[in-house]
């Protein structure tokens, strides 16, 4: 008998969490299957303002310096925030992946990391770049085994 893929779940450690990990959490438990939390360290910023308002390289590394511990405390939040509702199940993990949230997360699956990706119609959004602002739609047109909350 082959092991069971895990279901995996976007994190941000918003509230906007809360729901999605509360069904991924029954989903998990109701077919005996691990938990993978996921919070995805966007990597796109450096892309989005690298042409537009800033072009001092100072100013720009400033700025992404500061994102980038903005994310790093968001990260942390997301992994206090699953670790606190999965307490009681033993086969919960966290990850933190660097890149691009769309397409990180699809190649979750792609990969075979996760079989069912849990995921908030409000995931990241706390994150602020505004390209993540239409994830979850994204994610519905690229992802076969989605579970929107």
């Amino acid at each position: 008998m082959s092991a069971r893929l895990p279901i995996a779940v976007a994190v941000d450690g918003s509230p906007a969490s809360d729901a999605p990990l509360a069904e991924a959490l029954r989903l998990a438990q109701a077919d005996n299957r691990p938990l993978l939390g996921v919070f995805v360290l966007d990597t796109g910023w450096a892309d989005y303002i690298g042409n537009d308002w800033q072009s001092a390289a100072g100013a720009r590394q400033g700025f992404l310096d500061y994102i980038r511990g903005q994310l790093e405390s968001q990260a942390e939040a997301a992994r206090t925030q699953f670790a606190a509702v999965t307490r009681d199940l033993p086969s919960a993990h966290f990850r933190v992946i660097p890149g691009e949230p769309l397409e990180e997360l699809c190649a979750l699956i792609a990969r075979g990391e996760a079989e069912i990706l849990v995921v908030g119609p409000q995931a990241f959004q706390i994150c602020g770049r505004p390209s993540v602002k239409t994830l979850a739609r994204d994610l519905a047109r690229r992802a076969s085994s989605l579970h929107i909350v």
